[in-house]
């Protein structure tokens, strides 16, 4: 039920052709946080309008509410969202992590405090795996634990050993077939301790693999050797994700370095602050410049707003407090992200990615391409991986 096949490659990127039960997406793709069942802001059409390939959504947010028996009774997440496409969800696991204060960490599981109304909850790998069942995505997380950064070496660990042990008890309660459960490989910023992880997960052979607790805190400089050292070691016929990631850069980096799937809430919160992605970095539409710039956002982009909408518009709209300003900026990120995938397919097809991702680095960056970004794209040039 669920395939997925490599078809062009070039160094370490990749194209390939990812099939579930709801559809093939084709990879490296970006997914949408609709962390709570919606997009913030954006409906199910504008989602497949801008090529949306799948949603993700999150087991601990849904489960306190409106809860998975009701998301069940319309036939998962689809029914109830409206969105035909597939679905990810996300196990709880980085709560553990973002939510510190009100948690409490076991080996049976998490014992939170919940956000909304304070009453105590219970999250164990059995019960993560029930409510994302209920909740019908095609593709399902084991439930890890997400250490924060910094974290000590010891803690990084302890913390790794016990995901595999709760990898091991989601395996054992899994019952449909028709949803396909990853893996997550944690280790922090420690290359030996991201071996250890691999090492003791790979065996599992699930039928896709996550790189999980990066993007927490630590820089660029120390998540990409993290992500270039794991995605090398994780086999070469099935889809890496990369978990919580979402910047343009690091969407270009890591499918240098072999990633497939991405998903962050960064272009849609950043949509919400008044930013627009553009190649040229973020434009700031609460600046001077937009407000009587009569172009739109992105002359090469096809979303709505670019094609309908000026830059003095939107930050009209922006200044104005409009919430057709904020949906607007949120659409185009997307479909901005989107779009650079779209692109980066394109370029590895046709032999050409590396080349590519320097020149469009060097205008990112307004010509000087940082270090780390640089060394990203010298590891992603050897093909790597089994």
């Amino acid at each position: 039920m669920f395939e997925f096949d490599v078809q062009h490659r070039e160094g370490r990127a990749r194209v390939g052709q990812f099939l579930t039960p709801r559809g093939t997406v084709t990879t490296p793709m970006f997914m949408p946080v609709g962390t709570q069942g919606t997009v913030k802001g954006l409906s199910p059409q504008e989602l497949t309008d801008i090529r949306s390939q799948m949603i993700l959504a999150n087991t601990y947010h849904l489960m306190l509410r409106p809860g998975e028996g009701l998301v069940e009774q319309h036939g998962g997440l689809p029914g109830f969202t409206g969105y035909p496409g597939p679905f990810l969800t996300d196990s709880g696991g980085f709560q553990v992590m973002s939510l510190g204060h009100l948690r409490k960490i076991t080996e049976q599981g998490v014992v939170f405090k919940s956000h909304v109304d304070g009453r105590q909850i219970d999250l164990t790998p059995e019960r993560s795996i029930q409510v994302q069942e209920a909740l019908g995505a095609d593709v399902i997380m084991a439930f890890d634990e997400c250490p924060p950064f910094p974290a000590e070496r010891d803690y990084i660990q302890r913390s790794l050993e016990r995901t595999v042990r709760w990898l091991e008890r989601c395996l054992s309660v899994k019952s449909r077939p028709d949803q396909a459960l990853f893996a997550i490989v944690q280790g922090g910023i420690h290359p030996d301790l991201r071996d250890q992880s691999i090492a003791l997960t790979l065996p599992f052979e699930t039928p896709g693999f996550a790189i999980g607790g990066l993007a927490v805190g630590e820089s660029k400089a120390e998540m990409y050797p993290a992500v270039a050292h794991t995605a090398a070691q994780l086999p070469e016929a099935k889809p890496r994700y990369l978990m919580g990631v979402g910047h343009p850069e690091d969407l270009v980096a890591g499918i240098a370095l072999g990633v497939d799937m991405f998903d962050c809430v960064y272009p849609t919160r950043t949509g919400r602050f008044g930013y627009a992605l553009t190649d040229r970095g973020r434009l700031n539409m609460n600046s001077s410049a937009p407000r009587t710039d009569l172009g739109p956002l992105d002359p090469q982009c096809d979303c709505y707003a670019c094609r309908h909408y000026s830059r003095a518009y939107l930050a009209h709209l922006v200044r104005a407090e409009e919430m057709l300003g904020p949906r607007m900026l949120s659409l185009h990120n997307l479909r901005y992200l989107h779009r650079l995938v779209e692109q980066a397919r394109v370029q590895i097809v046709a032999g050409t990615f590396h080349t590519w991702a320097r020149n469009w680095a060097l205008q990112y960056f307004a010509g000087t391409i940082p270090e780390w970004f640089s060394e990203a794209l010298d590891a992603g040039a050897a093909p790597v991986g089994r």
